[in-house]
């Protein structure tokens, strides 16, 4: 693919390539293997050294994938590496109540079996996900990856973009991907804003033991202050997020592990036995981020950097590896056609597929929580009759289903496992 940016480097201290990603995470780095087995010419910033990003401890970090998730990592060739240790989800639960009173009666229950043969998703930890597409980055010859240094400055005119680095290189391209999660430099620097608000609410992240088996059920409890996610890994473990008002997240967070489970296990119940934590515990901050655009002259925006959700619906990586299918998919068909990939029209098609579907999740995950998050006499009753009724309509359930396994809506080619 050539399409009048690519060029080695040509001396001194700048380079060439068609695209830089600033950010070398999660959507980063399968951004940049899509874009290299397109045939792009991709250069990766992250300012965290390379051997920190591929730490191979477990720390309890998980991401609950959808299918259509999967599919885009087999597509990639990343699958192979993950399947042995990928926990399939096969059930949701979702539930509504009180620590230590246990759910209301009406549960709203998923079955994979509604949609298809394949699970809903699959759990995957952090400790794989990460090095399995750092490996795979190492493998590609279209990727240079630049680690431990950081975009300090970045200027676009009609032909291309220039990037300064903090170590003083230069680099230019077509394009530059900001894929540097919330606070994105590569956003301010090119004026994009972003509209939020903070929730009031923060989540813990722990991963859990517990004495039986979970059968792949992933469990949603609702409780006035947030809600409890309990999602299952290999073996008799789940990870859990569990969302708490910020100051008393700060106590929580405050304690020792005895103490924090001590506060925990009314709200996890006993349906799983005796439980016990599980490597590092994880605090952070919610709050919503709507970048108001998603492009700028020779810049684009994909997942964190462009959007921050609640975890109410466990979304968030998935809306990531959405941007980064449709991004890719757009870029490799312009180049096809001989068109400038970083000229605004091509960079608008980009923007039309994904941002109606961003500010949709954005406004149902924050409905779902402000409904969900309280403990209104009314409001409840209302949850309850709409769980019953989902769960008496199979029609409807399924909808929900293919949404949440991401396979509603126009899917890009990599999320129905497909290569470019």
């Amino acid at each position: 693919m050539d399409n009048g940016m690519r060029r080695r480097i040509s001396g001194g201290m700048e380079k060439h390539d068609d695209i830089v990603i600033a950010g070398g995470g999660l959507n980063g780095a399968a951004l940049a293997l899509a874009l290299a087995q397109a045939g792009f010419a991709v250069t990766v910033i992250d300012p965290r050294p390379r051997d920190v990003r591929a730490a191979p401890g477990f720390d309890g970090r998980s991401y609950a994938l959808s299918q259509a998730s999967c599919r885009m990592l087999r597509a990639l060739g990343l699958w192979d590496a993950l399947a042995d240790d990928a926990q399939p989800i096969l059930d949701i639960k979702v539930s509504d109540g009180r620590a230590g009173e246990g759910p209301s009666p009406f549960v709203l229950e998923f079955s994979h079996a509604e949609i298809g043969h394949d699970p809903m998703g699959h759990m995957v930890e952090d400790r794989h996900l990460r090095p399995a597409l750092l490996d795979a980055m190492d493998g590609l010859p279209g990727i240079t990856a630049l680690s431990g240094c950081a975009v300090v400055a970045q200027a676009a005119d009609a032909t291309g973009i220039t990037v300064t680095l903090d170590n003083g290189e230069t680099l230019s391209a077509a394009l530059l991907i900001g894929c540097d999660g919330r606070g994105s430099g590569t956003a301010k620097r090119a004026g994009i804003t972003h509209v939020g608000w903070d929730y009031g609410q923060s989540g813990l992240v722990a991963a859990v033991g517990h004495e039986k088996p979970h059968n792949g059920i992933a469990h949603q409890f609702f409780m006035p202050e947030g809600p409890l996610a309990i999602l299952p890994l290999s073996g008799n473990r789940s990870s859990i997020v569990w969302t708490e008002r910020t100051a008393n997240a700060a106590r929580i967070t405050a304690l020792d592990d005895a103490a924090y489970l001590d506060l925990l296990r009314p709200r996890f119940g006993d349906f799983l036995g005796e439980i016990s934590l599980v490597g590092a515990r994880f605090t952070y901050p919610l709050s919503l981020s709507l970048a108001h655009t998603m492009i700028a002259p020779r810049v684009a925006l994909s997942g964190d950097s462009a959007h921050g959700l609640h975890p109410i619906a466990g979304q968030g990586l998935n809306a990531g590896l959405k941007d980064v299918a449709a991004l890719a998919e757009v870029l490799t068909d312009a180049a096809r056609r001989g068109e400038d990939i970083g000229a605004t029209d091509v960079l608008e098609r980009y923007q039309r597929w994904r941002r109606f579907d961003i500010v949709t999740l954005a406004m149902a995950t924050d409905g779902f929580n402000r409904l969900f998050s309280n403990d209104s006499p009314l409001l409840r009753g209302i949850r309850n009759l709409g769980m019953g009724a989902v769960n008496a309509l199979p029609g409807l359930r399924r909808t929900f289903m293919r949404e949440a396994a991401g396979l509603t809506g126009d899917v890009p080619k990599l999320l129905r496992g497909k290569t470019l």
